[in-house]
């Protein structure tokens, strides 16, 4: 098997980087074997051009980002290079099923989706995936496409996210191709490399739990438990262990979300990462004017994926992981009791999410109030300005950020704030109650200053500012996604000249929507 001959054999730094990705290192989900994915090569983009490349992410995983000017980059990270590849070292699509909003689905996997292989740098080990490679064995109804729109909003907010600070998969480059792609309307075509340490999703231990293949299920546990979690190995149950330390790792990921307004909009248990990153950039957002029931996903009609609702689909997704694990659970019980202990300790495990995430999220809300240590009542001042900010549709971002302006000694610097509530009366109240509250605080003005911008972030990836780049980039101007990506570098930072890009939204960005069609 073969990529389709479109261009030239790659040379020099590509040619050792396809050789270093062929290689099955000891551990890898490649090492699994053809019960767990499909090889086969990705289908050829005609033309294709570079739209946007990450810096960063190319050189956390040692490469030079100036192979960007390799004549076959851009065929290179669309999967179009001809190299005659055996075909143990083919790209592969991996298998996997799910539950989507809520329904079983049945089997799914990497329906557009094809993973390179693996880098290592530094002892670091990251796999490389092409996002809209083309069609597979799991692409079902799907033409297996992703389009330029849908990919440079992942590319953008992988890596925005990574800067903010929270758990997420990262996105090198996007390539672009002019070959039409229908969805709502003509599209163009375009692929995104993901980089991960793994994609291993909730979905893959569903898949092989609902079709009672155990010894895979055992197999795919291992080879996490090995890879990622070694320390479950040495839990007296290591399965139970490894639910325990996937159950945490996704509360404190969900306390970071709510903590910086962003939902998800499709948290299906195939889009969950075992490792609690943010995984599968679809329909996602920001949000700007604050909406407690913020749906960021218009084919989310019933607003399962709402902001509010995310801690809870997220214990919802945690019990399906639950459930697909018990089989492996409780091997250590006699075989008498082992049904009945396995699911009381999944049930204590679950648990701790809710033990989680409570104080993570209170912890991030009271650094992003500027309070240095805990008082009783701490929650209820947090809780009624999220209240206030609701009924206002105040500015989530913006209002977190002009927090920091505010004196604990004069009430004539809330304004840039208390412009932002439409209710000036309660928000005065809540901000005598917060004045009040600093007063209690050993820090000074300027120290809590410093460390609230240290935690809310002053840009973030708004959806007009994506949908600008996008419209740009439709016209072959690409000036505006690395103008984005050299902005949401630094989150936290003042950069005066790019004050614009921390403005409200402007009117027209309320009539923007996204969706599952991407």
């Amino acid at each position: 098997m073969s990529f389709s001959a479109t261009v030239a054999e790659p040379t020099g730094v590509l040619a050792r980087l396809a050789e270093s990705l062929a290689a099955t290192r000891p551990g890898s989900f490649a090492g699994l074997g053809t019960a767990f994915y499909t090889r086969l090569p990705a289908a050829p983009l005609p033309d294709p051009y570079v739209v946007g490349v990450s810096a960063d992410a190319a050189t956390a995983l040692g490469l030079d980002p100036s192979m960007v000017s390799e004549p076959d980059f851009a065929a290179f990270f669309c999967g179009n290079p001809t190299r005659e590849w055996p075909a143990q070292a083919l790209p592969y699509a991996s298998v996997y099923s799910g539950h989507q909003f809520g329904v079983w689905a049945g089997q799914l996997g990497d329906g557009r989706a094809l993973t390179l292989g693996e880098l290592e740098h530094r002892g670091v080990r990251n796999e490389l995936q092409l996002k809209g490679s083309g069609r597979t064995p799991y692409s079902r109804m799907g033409d297996g496409r992703a389009v330029l729109r849908s990919s440079i909003r992942e590319f953008l907010c992988s890596e925005a996210m990574h800067h903010l600070g929270i758990p997420t998969t990262r996105a090198l480059c996007v390539i672009g191709s002019d070959q039409p792609v229908r969805r709502e309307e003509i599209e163009t075509a375009a692929a995104v490399t993901r980089v991960s340490p793994s994609f291993v999703r909730f979905g893959h231990f569903e898949h092989f739990y609902a079709a009672d293949r155990i010894d895979d299920l055992r197999k795919l546990a291992d080879h996490v438990i090995d890879r990622f979690f070694p320390e479950c190995r040495e839990a007296l149950d290591p399965y139970l262990a490894l639910l325990g330390a996937a159950v945490i790792r996704t509360a404190e990921l969900i306390a970071q979300w709510q903590a910086v307004g962003f939902c998800h909009g499709v948290m299906n248990t195939d889009n969950m990462s075992i490792l609690g990153l943010t995984i599968d950039y679809g329909p996602f957002g920001f949000v700007d004017a604050f909406d407690a029931n913020h749906i960021c996903n218009h084919s989310d009609t019933q607003g399962r994926y709402a902001y509010r609702m995310q801690p809870q689909i997220a214990y919802w997704n945690c019990f399906c992981l639950a459930q697909s694990l018990l089989p492996l659970i409780g091997a250590h019980h006699d075989e008498s009791v082992r049904a009945e202990r396995s699911v009381a300790d999944a049930q204590q495990a679950l648990e701790t999410f809710k033990a989680r995430f409570g104080p993570a999220l209170e912890r991030r809300l009271r650094d992003k109030l500027g309070l240095s240590e805990a008082q009783p009542g701490d929650n209820v001042l947090a809780d009624r300005l999220l209240e206030l900010m609701h009924k206002s549709r105040a500015d989530f971002t913006a209002t977190f950020r002009g927090l920091a302006t505010m004196s604990k000694h004069d009430a004539s610097s809330d304004g840039p704030v208390r412009d932002l509530f439409i209710d000036r009366d309660a928000f005065d109240r809540w901000a005598a109650d917060y004045r009040a509250r600093l007063a209690t605080d050993p820090r000074d003005d300027a120290a809590r200053r410093e460390a609230m911008n240290r935690v809310n972030p002053k840009y973030v990836l708004r959806n007009h500012l994506a949908e600008t780049a996008i419209r740009r980039a439709k016209q072959k101007d690409f000036s505006e996604v690395e103008r984005l990506l050299t902005v949401l570098r630094r989150p936290f930072d003042e950069q005066p000249e790019f004050e614009a890009y921390a403005a409200l939204p402007p009117d027209w960005a309320g009539t923007l929507s996204v969706s599952c069609s991407s």
